[in-house]
């Protein structure tokens, strides 16, 4: 069985299958912060979705980050370094892409384990 989180017309925010879960790209909510900020809205994204999956940031599989800008690598990793838990470290891909809006500066999708 699939279950689908928040269905729109275009895509779901997430998706378990076979004790799964795959998340949308997720971006900040609040597009006018800086890196820092966007970054630790995404990463509370990521947290809350996972919890409802009724998994958490230890669990993560993989993570695929995406940055508008690769200079602001340095920034979000000082984010994400205060967020990953030592040992729980996910193999993990940072590129520098165009985002759908040029006000993100992230995004960042997760395939983790229930």
């Amino acid at each position: 069985m699939i279950q689908r989180f928040d269905v729109g017309a275009r895509m779901s925010e997430m998706a378990v299958h076979n004790g799964t879960v795959y998340l949308a790209g997720q971006v900040a909510a609040d597009d006018t912060l800086d890196i820092t900020g966007q970054t630790k809205q995404v990463l509370a994204a990521i947290d809350a979705l996972l919890a409802r999956a009724g998994s958490d940031k230890t669990k993560i599989l993989r993570a695929q980050i995406f940055l508008a800008d690769i200079a602001d690598f340095p920034a979000m990793n000082a984010v994400w370094d205060q967020w990953v838990v030592p040992g729980h470290t996910p193999p993990r891909a940072t590129v520098q892409a165009a985002l759908a809006r040029p006000t993100w500066k992230v995004e960042i999708v997760v395939t983790a384990a229930v």
